[in-house]
């Protein structure tokens, strides 16, 4: 048999470095975020790894110690990275990628350095998100980093929430928080009495400020809002007991009461008066929305960092594992590799790997989403305003011929006339982005975190007995455990699923998915190494499988795909996840090999580079196929009800005489026959008949296409594994053990 030539691959020599990442995750051009950058990766691998190694995760309360990361969070502009430069900051528009960056380096080393960094943004996000301009002003001063000639500390800050919090399935009313009014002078600013019991409240201890989500209780303020609340508030700031953590102890935890007088104008976003009722500007869900739509990326960052830090030191110690032994001799293979010798130690490691870049690529791609999206959400809100509307609901409404001219815009092609009016519409590319954002911020959380998870016990597993001691290199074992509550801050995993049942769904998100799959079989073209023709395949598995079950019943005659029907949309949304991590990794490798050229640094090896990513993107598509085509199969075909011998499916079932009549004329077909009844009606020793594939045809098609797309992916993983056997490593980690 004829084989096809293939040309020679080259071989990654080190660890991607800062020049390729940049390149990746598209910060190459902004100095003021590669500076950032340098800044947090200084604390993380100085201030925080000593904490860390001196046993400060050890204790959970808050100690001199530990409130000492803050001040090196503050001196390496790491506090300030929120800001604005007229707020005492150096990064001026949208901040996602940068304080993702910043986070992901802090998580690199410990995610609970990296939960503290980013107790006070969350607490300054309501007021950045929905406040008004004076409060913006004033609450981001003050946490600003004193300037020079300025005698001040910094203000820290909570966010007070408890639940429940949007899309959780429940009234999102549903508050312990309650406020009334105090007092109501004629002329003056009401004041109001705020009772208020935070539950797993991060920052606690050093907060200076919190914003809590309370709800009216008094018939003069309307439904719920978001407050400021400040320590030296006439009352009582209570910041109760920390909470006895297992993972995360270098963040703060406790359950406050607060029992606090505060004047109106602190309500977040400010109030109306109508009829001598308060009317907050923004109910609490509202501006909720907007907060965890953005915060919840950088968590799920947290744990993409932990995959991608346990790399180097498992590789060091599978090659270090047999040296000292009497029959391991320098120079020896069993002295250089190691447990390398086995190719399962390497396949397992590429696996990891191959997850922490997708991770970080699905969550980066989320960062800078949202970086887009911010000044297109203000047009947004200034162009609505101006005709009269406002709120959730009546936005909705008025932006539904944008979303139409959305969809057609997906539909021309790039030579089509209107295409370029429609590109240049803001409020046509803020839909865009909306319902990609609206899927991609959840899909971030629940994926990273929940499979990030399970593949960092797998990086602890290849540690060996290292793995699950105090001193293991790269604090893996802490990583693992963090990672268990970072997959719950924010809203655990039914969250995010529940929110990905209602956007995935929106006709202007399939339309964008059916784009991307058309691009990826434009990759695969070019590109099959990369793994886009698998992915594509299982792309279009997903879309018929959405397509069916929500024209489909149950033997009861029940919708399948319903909101309350978990089985069924928690399932399609998680695969839906494995999809948008492969695709996101696939488009970072492309965009290293288009622009690494450019770059001195990155074009140092960089064929061997990309080759080495591109197996890591095959492998892990192959992967996502696999979970894609198992989970839509059971889907499909789970909900049919089995046949039994008592009803109308055994009538297609042959008798034995007939078989032995066709097989005169029909020559094998004794063979093809499944299910056989004798001449006085037994049936074989089963259930029912086997189960059939009526009205399953496409779906067989498409699964069988997919199974062939994989052709190639393992070849993949082998060069992958071979690179990793090989790869430089540095001769220590960059931060104490």
């Amino acid at each position: 048999m004829a084989t096809v030539a293939l040309p020679e691959t080259k071989t990654m020599l080190t660890l991607p470095g800062d020049a390729v990442r940049q390149i990746q995750w598209r910060f190459a051009d902004r100095f003021d975020i590669q500076m950032l950058v340098q800044s947090a990766r200084t604390v993380a691998r100085s201030t925080v790894a000593r904490l860390v190694a001196a046993g400060e995760r050890n204790t959970h309360e808050w100690t001199p110690a530990k409130a000492g990361m803050f001040e090196a969070f503050d001196r390496s502009g790491v506090t300030a990275a929120f800001m604005e430069p007229e707020e005492g900051g150096f990064i001026a528009g949208p901040k996602n990628l940068a304080l993702s960056l910043a986070a992901f380096e802090l998580a690199w080393v410990d995610g609970g350095a990296a939960t503290a960094s980013l107790a006070s943004f969350l607490a300054l996000a309501p007021i950045h998100e929905r406040g008004t301009q004076e409060q913006i002003t004033h609450y981001k001063t003050l946490a600003a980093p004193p300037q020079a000639g300025e005698d001040r500390k910094p203000w820290r800050g909570a966010f007070a929430l408890t639940e429940p919090i949007p899309y959780v399935g429940v009234d999102t009313g549903m508050l312990s928080g309650r406020i009334s009014i105090a007092g109501w002078k004629p002329g003056e600013e009401p004041m109001l009495q705020v009772d208020k019991r935070g539950r797993f409240i991060t920052g606690i201890a050093f907060a200076n400020f919190v914003t809590a989500a309370v709800m009216s209780e008094d018939p003069r303020i309307k439904g719920s809002c978001v407050i400021i609340l400040e320590e030296g508030d006439p009352g009582s700031f209570d910041r109760g007991t920390p909470t006895k953590k297992l993972v995360h102890q270098l963040s703060s935890t406790g359950d406050p009461i607060f029992n606090l007088n505060v004047p109106a104008n602190r309500i977040v976003g400010g109030y109306t008066v109508k009829d001598g009722v308060i009317v907050p500007n923004y109910n609490h869900g509202e501006i909720i929305e907007a907060v965890f739509r953005r915060t919840r990326v950088p968590v799920g960052l947290m744990t993409a960092a932990k995959l991608l830090s346990a790399v180097e030191p498992v590789i060091r110690y599978q090659r270090e594992r047999f040296r000292g032994a009497e029959g391991s001799r320098p120079g020896s293979v069993r002295y250089e590799q190691g447990i390398q010798q086995r190719e399962d130690a390497l396949h397992r490691l590429v696996d990891i790997w191959a997850t922490g870049e997708a991770a970080a690529s699905l969550g980066f791609a989320a960062a800078r989403l949202f970086d887009a999206l911010d000044p297109l959400e203000k047009h947004k809100t200034a162009v609505l305003k101006e005709q009269g509307i406002q709120g959730g609901r009546a936005e909705i409404k008025a932006l539904k011929e944008s979303e139409r001219r959305a969809i057609l815009l997906l539909s021309l092609k790039p030579s089509d006339p209107g295409r370029a009016e429609l590109e240049a519409d803001p409020l046509v590319q803020y839909v865009l982005m909306d319902a990609e954002a609206n899927v991609l911020c959840p899909a971030t959380k629940l994926w990273n975190t929940g499979h990030g998870a399970n593949m960092m016990r797998e990086a602890v597993s290849l540690m060996g007995g290292y793995g699950i001691t105090e001193d293991c290199p790269g604090f893996l074992a802490n990583k693992w455990m963090d990672a268990q509550l970072e997959a719950t801050y924010e809203g655990p995993e039914a969250v995010q699923r529940r929110q990905l049942t209602v956007t995935m769904t929106s006709e202007l998100f399939l339309a964008e998915f059916r784009a991307w799959t058309v691009e990826m079989r434009r990759i695969a073209s070019d590109r099959p190494g990369t793994g886009a023709c698998t992915l594509a395949s299982a792309m279009n598995l997903w879309l018929w499988t959405i397509d069916y079950l929500h024209k489909s019943t149950d033997p009861e005659g029940n919708k399948l795909y319903h909101g309350q029907r978990q089985g069924v949309t928690f399932a399609l949304a998680d695969a839906l996840c494995w999809l948008l991590a492969s695709r996101a990794q696939i488009l970072d490798v492309l965009e290293l090999e288009a622009q690494g050229a450019t770059d001195a640094v990155a074009a140092e090896g960089l064929e061997g580079t990309v080759q080495f990513l591109s197996d890591l993107c095959h492998t892990q598509a192959a992967q996502a196929a696999g979970e894609v085509s198992r989970i839509c199969a059971e889907l499909v075909f789970g909900y049919n009800r089995h046949p039994a011998w008592d009803d109308e499916d055994h009538k297609s079932c042959f008798l034995s005489s007939e078989l032995e009549a066709y097989e005169e004329t029909m020559p094998g077909i004794t063979a093809m026959a499944v299910d056989v009844l004798a001449a006085d009606g037994t049936h074989p020793p089963k259930a029912g008949p086997c189960a059939g594939c009526i009205g399953s045809a496409e779906f067989l098609r498409l699964q069988s296409k997919l199974t062939t797309c994989l052709s190639g992916c393992r070849l993949a993983k082998d060069r992958a594994a071979d690179t990793v056997s090989k790869v430089m490593i540095p001769e220590a980690l960059d931060y104490p053990a």
